[in-house]
């Protein structure tokens, strides 16, 4: 056999070896079941929610904020960050572990008749850390694992319309502590957060 009888038998073998790992890796992929949250959420350690979660956190210095302190409605003020390099952040956020522009605790947008009508969310604070599983554009709706799931007011809209709500685990709920019947949907990644109610699941 000459030199280039023996390269084409050597190619003709590889070529043989890779469809066969090709197709046994395609007989493996359909075997697994693809993965689906079903689970509840439960509680974590903070240094177990920074392990288990793909996504860094980018937001607030790479922390979860706390929960927000309640405001006191006497001489009320809606707080924006003033940056060194003379910016002024004007929208709902957190930094340093600050909630800066939170609306007042008269704001009469935020009454609500019969407060959790649909019952109380009770999984909410910085040691839960969700993914979202379905979103409703039209409605401003968005499911949790679970089954969980909120509206967002409609005047706070704008400012998650252009969210990656299915890019991963960034997102983290709070009680509102202004305004009855309402919760905060905090976006770990662009450190915004709006307001949502809770509709059951």
């Amino acid at each position: 056999m000459t030199l280039t009888q023996r390269r084409y038998a050597f190619a003709l073998a590889s070529l043989a070896t890779l469809a066969a790992v090709s197709s046994i890796g395609q007989r493996l992929s359909a075997r697994r079941p693809d993965p689906v949250l079903t689970v509840e959420p439960r509680a974590q350690s903070p240094e177990s929610r920074q392990q288990n979660h793909q996504n860094p956190l980018r937001a607030n210095q790479g922390r979860i904020p706390p929960a927000p302190p309640k405001t006191h409605a006497q001489n009320f003020k809606r707080e924006e960050e003033h940056k060194q390099n003379g910016f002024v952040d004007h929208t709902q956020h957190v930094s340093n572990d600050h909630w800066y522009g939170h609306d007042a605790p008269t704001d009469r947008r935020f009454h609500v008749d019969h407060p959790f009508q649909q019952g109380h969310f009770e999984h909410f604070g910085p040691f839960h850390r969700y993914s979202v599983t379905r979103i409703d554009l039209d409605h401003h709706r968005f499911w949790f694992p679970g089954g969980f799931y909120f509206q967002v007011a409609d005047w706070d809209w704008p400012l998650v319309a252009d969210w990656c709500w299915d890019c991963g685990d960034d997102f983290v709920v709070y009680e509102d502590p202004d305004h009855i019947g309402w919760y905060l949907l905090y976006n770990m990644q662009t450190g915004v957060y709006v307001h949502v109610t809770y509709l059951g699941s």
